[in-house]
C-alpha cells in the first residue's frame, strides 16, 4: 500500500512539473543547496566552555503598565518589597462612533462644519486602516480571510471596501517607496539584484528585487530584460541622457561608431519621455535598420544608462547579482554560492567523475572560506595571493571534459568574482535578495496575481517597506501609525532619510 501511494505521488508531481513546463513557469530546483556557505563558517567554540546565554530579558517596545497585587498575610508580617513579574497581553476591540459635527451659517451665509479628527478617511478610521494593510502585507493573508476575520471581529465592512483601503489614496507611501529606491542608489556601496515571475492582469510577468542590507524595493513588469531593469534603475524618472556615460555604453555593446557619431552629432541630448526618444531615433535612421545588434535597443539602453548616472545612481555602486544577463551592468559582482552551484549539479556518471568533481569543490569551498578571511582584513599581499590562487583553481584540467567546460566558464568571469578583492564591503553571495523576494513568492502562491497596475504597485510598495522597516529596525505597525496619523502614535522620519543615514562611505 506504501508503495502504490508513493508511485502515484511520484506521478502526480511528474505531471504538475510538465504542466509549469508547458505553462512556461520556472519550477522548483530539482538538487539541495550544497551548503557551502555554512559549511566554510569558522569553527565555533566548544559550548561546554562557553556560559550560556540563556534567553535575556524581556523588553517590550510597549510602555509597561504598573499594577499592585496584595498578598493576604497574617498579622505581624514584615513588608519586604515587590516581587515583578511581567505579562504581555493584547486588547482588541471593535468601537463605532458616531461624531456630531457642529454646523453653523456665518452672517454672510456660508455654512462652517467642524472638521473630523486628522487621519479619517471615510468611514473607517486609521487604527482599521492600520491594521487592514498589516494584516494584508506583513501577514500575507488573503483578501477574503482578512474580510471573514473583520467580521469575526463585529465590524460592518465589505470585500469592496477593505479592497479600497490596501489600493485608494496611498500616493504617499508610493513616493516614499521610489525614494527609498533612490536614496538606496546613490548613496549605496553596493546593491543585489534578483527577480521572481510574477502574474499580472492574466499574464506572467516579472517581479525584481533591488537592496542591500539598508533596503529593499520591488518592481512588477512584464519583461526581465536588461532595458527593463535599466529603466527600474532610473528611480521613476523617464528622461533619456546622451552622455560620456552613454556613449561608452553602446561602444562596449557592440554599436557601431558610424551610429554614435550620428547621435553625437546632433545638439539635443536630453528627451524628456519615450515618445520623444523614439522620435529621434526614427528621425536619424535607427528604426530602418535591420542588424544585430539592435541599435534601437542598444542606444534606448545606453541613453537610460546616461541618465542613471545624470541622477547620480550607481555612481561607485557595486551591483551583485546571480549571473543573469540583464544584471550584467556597471561595476558587477557574481554571487559565489551561484558558481559554486553549477559544479555541485553537475551529473557525474564514473567514479573518475565524481572524484573530479569532490576534487574541484574542496578547492572551491577552502578558497571560498579564505575570502571570507580576507573580507576581514584585506590587504595587498593577500589579494595578490587569492588572485594566483583562483588562476590555479579554475584552469586546471580534470580529465572531466564537462567540469573542464564549466571551470572555463567560471575563469572568464574572474573580474565580477573577484571583485570582492577591490571591494571587500560586499557580501560573497546573493543570499540577501533571495530571502527578500521570498515574500513576493508568497503573495503569488496565495494570492494568485494582481488585476489593476495601482494593485500590483500598491503590493510592491508596501512588500518592500516593510523589508525596509524590519533592515531599519523599526516595526511595520508603529510606521503604519506614523504615516496614517493614528491618535497618540510618535512621528517616524521618512525611510529615505534614515537610508542615507545608515550608508556609510566606502
Amino acid at each position: 500500500m506504501f508503495s502504490k501511494l508513493t508511485e502515484l505521488e511520484k506521478i502526480v508531481a511528474d505531471q504538475r512539473a510538465e504542466i509549469a513546463r508547458l505553462k512556461g513557469l520556472k519550477g522548483p530546483p530539482d538538487i539541495k543547496p550544497s551548503g557551502m556557505d555554512k559549511g566554510t563558517e569558522p569553527a565555533k567554540r566548544d559550548p561546554k566552555l562557553e556560559r550560556p546565554s540563556g534567553r535575556g530579558k524581556i523588553r517590550p517596545r510597549v510602555g509597561v503598565e504598573d499594577q499592585i497585587l496584595s498578598a493576604a498575610v497574617p498579622p505581624g508580617s514584615r513588608f519586604k518589597g515587590y516581587v515583578c513579574y511581567l505579562v504581555q497581553d493584547l486588547a482588541l476591540s471593535v468601537r463605532a462612533i458616531r461624531y456630531r459635527r457642529e454646523r453653523w451659517v456665518t452672517p454672510d451665509g456660508q455654512t462652517i462644519i467642524a472638521p473630523l479628527p486628522e487621519g479619517t478617511e471615510g468611514h473607517f478610521g486609521p487604527e482599521l486602516r492600520r491594521f487592514i494593510l498589516m494584516f494584508y502585507h506583513q501577514g500575507q493573508t488573503t483578501l477574503s480571510r482578512l474580510v471573514t476575520l473583520l467580521h469575526g471581529f463585529g465590524l460592518a465592512i465589505s470585500e469592496r471596501e477593505v479592497q479600497r483601503c490596501l489600493t485608494d489614496h496611498h500616493d504617499a507611501f508610493l513616493e516614499e517607496a521610489r525614494d527609498v529606491l533612490r536614496a538606496g542608489l546613490q548613496g549605496s556601496r553596493w546593491i543585489a539584484a534578483d527577480d521572481t515571475g510574477a502574474r499580472h492582469q492574466a499574464k506572467n510577468g516579472y517581479c525584481t528585487q533591488i537592496g542591500n542590507e539598508n533596503f529593499t524595493w520591488f518592481g512588477t513588469r512584464s519583461s526581465k530584460s536588461r532595458l527593463n531593469f535599466l529603466d527600474l534603475l532610473r528611480g521613476g524618472h523617464t528622461d533619456y541622457v546622451l552622455n560620456e556615460k552613454a556613449y561608452e555604453y553602446m561602444r562596449e555593446r557592440g554599436l557601431s561608431a558610424a551610429l554614435i557619431a550620428r547621435l553625437a552629432e546632433q545638439p539635443e541630448c536630453v528627451f524628456a519621455d519615450q515618445d520623444a526618444w523614439s522620435a529621434q531615433l526614427e528621425r536619424l535612421g535607427f528604426t530602418a535598420l535591420s542588424i544585430t545588434p539592435d541599435p534601437v535597443t542598444i542606444a534606448t539602453e545606453g541613453a537610460i544608462w546616461g541618465s542613471i548616472y545624470a541622477h547620480e545612481f550607481l555612481r561607485d555602486t557595486v551591483l551583485l547579482s546571480d549571473d543573469a544577463g540583464q544584471f550584467n551592468i556597471g561595476l558587477h559582482a557574481l554571487c559565489w554560492v551561484h558558481a559554486e552551484r553549477l559544479v555541485h549539479k553537475l551529473d557525474t556518471f564514473t567514479d573518475q567523475h565524481r572524484a573530479a568533481q569532490q576534487r574541484v569543490r574542496g578547492l572551491i569551498w577552502r578558497f571560498y572560506a579564505d575570502l571570507k578571511e580576507y573580507r576581514l582584513t584585506p590587504t595587498a599581499k593577500r589579494r595578490l595571493a587569492l588572485r594566483l590562487r583562483f588562476d590555479r583553481i579554475f584552469r586546471r584540467r580534470t580529465g572531466f571534459v564537462v567540469l573542464d567546460r564549466l571551470l572555463a566558464r567560471l575563469y572568464a568571469n574572474k573580474a565580477e568574482l573577484l571583485m570582492v578583492l577591490q571591494r571587500p564591503e560586499i557580501p560573497l553571495h546573493n543570499n540577501g535578495a533571495e530571502n527578500d523576494i521570498r515574500c513576493q513568492v508568497t503573495r503569488r502562491k496565495i494570492s494568485a496575481g494582481t488585476r489593476s497596475d495601482l494593485g500590483r504597485d500598491c503590493r510592491d510598495a508596501f512588500l518592500g517597506l516593510s523589508k525596509t522597516c524590519a533592515k531599519l529596525g523599526l516595526a511595520f505597525w508603529d510606521y503604519l501609525g506614523s504615516r496614517l496619523a493614528v491618535p497618540g502614535h510618535h512621528a517616524i522620519p521618512t525611510l529615505p532619510n534614515l537610508v542615507r543615514g545608515r550608508e556609510k562611505p566606502a
